[in-house]
């Protein structure tokens, strides 16, 4: 027998019949039906978003976060533009047909997904660096306190 999830109705630590799905699919189709020239425009705008959350194999979703977030930062202004110009289909398809602010778009999202990838990385580099500077350092004191004090001075490790 399976269990079912809080989140999607179908794994361990979650009620039968959770309605959380539902709700959701009910917000989404409002936002659709009610919102279609911002649906269509964040759909396009976001397009990289939608594709990192589907192939990020991570549980948490690591690398797709930030894409969406540096996506949902760069998409104000067009957003923006469109709910004050009139929030017409007209002016959705005007919007998604100018090919600087979707490379504006994609190109921040891009940046996202950089920055999840690479600052890990950056990072444990700095503090293998600082740490291996530390360890110089105390060795070199060590050194001078043994021939300050006239000690033998222990073997030197790698």
């Amino acid at each position: 027998m399976a269990r079912v999830t809080r989140a999607t109705g179908t794994g361990p630590g979650a009620r039968a019949g959770s309605a959380v799905p539902w709700v959701q699919g009910l917000g989404c189709g409002a936002v659709v039906a009610l919102a279609t020239p911002t649906a269509l425009l964040a759909m396009l705008l976001l397009m990289p978003a939608l594709v990192a959350a589907v192939f990020d194999p991570s549980p948490r979703r690591r690398a797709a976060r930030p894409v969406l977030l540096w996506g949902l930062a760069a998409s104000v202004a067009p957003m923006a533009a469109l709910w004050t110009d009139g929030h017409s289909i007209a002016h959705a398809r005007a919007l998604a047909s100018d090919l600087p602010v979707i490379a504006r778009c994609w190109a921040a999202q891009a940046a996202g997904w950089l920055a999840a990838e690479l600052l890990p990385l950056l990072i444990a580099a700095g503090l293998h660096a600082g740490a291996a500077a530390r360890a110089a350092r105390l060795r070199a004191e060590r050194a001078r306190h043994a021939t300050e004090w006239d000690l033998d001075a222990p073997p030197e490790r790698r």
